[in-house]
């Protein structure tokens, strides 16, 4: 498959933005107090990392198989580590870090939802909704992590 030249761009920005996804998981993960935020935090690295890749082999010429875990964000049920009274420096950082990347993977969403209209290959489309799905999925899980922990 062959990417026009503003199909590439687009493509080219996508990557960007999940590879800033996955330094920020990395280092967040790294920074959590909380256990289960912090393997919360390395799962969804992980998942950046694929949609990186999943993106370099369209500039490379093929459309991967889709295989859209559309379940994630609903079946997740956090372990609960702060009260809903604690009000502790680790509850706040872990607030912090938690909030601050549901404000990521909702602009990491937006993009996919506005640049999938920009192509014409309907197994490309597939995919790129696909992957938008699984970045609300993100969102879904930090928000929960946030709900059972009292941040919400």
């Amino acid at each position: 498959m062959e990417l026009k030249e503003k199909e590439r761009t687009l493509i080219q920005d996508l990557q960007t933005q999940e590879q800033s996804c996955v330094e920020k998981y990395g280092k967040y993960a790294a920074q959590a107090k909380d256990p289960e935020l912090k393997s919360l935090f390395e799962t969804i690295q992980k998942e950046e990392q694929k949609h990186y890749d999943t993106l370099q082999q369209v500039l490379d010429g093929s459309v991967p198989a889709c295989d859209c875990n559309d379940t994630q964000g609903k079946d997740y049920e956090p372990k609960v580590t702060y009260g809903t009274l604690d009000n502790s420096e680790d509850k706040q950082h872990d607030a912090f870090l938690a909030t601050d990347c549901i404000g990521t993977e909702k602009l990491v969403s937006s993009e996919y939802n506005t640049d999938v209209f920009a192509f014409a290959n309907t197994a490309l489309r597939k995919l790129l909704a696909d992957i938008q799905i699984e970045e609300q999925n993100h969102a879904e899980m930090i928000y929960k992590y946030k709900t059972a922990n009292g941040m919400a």
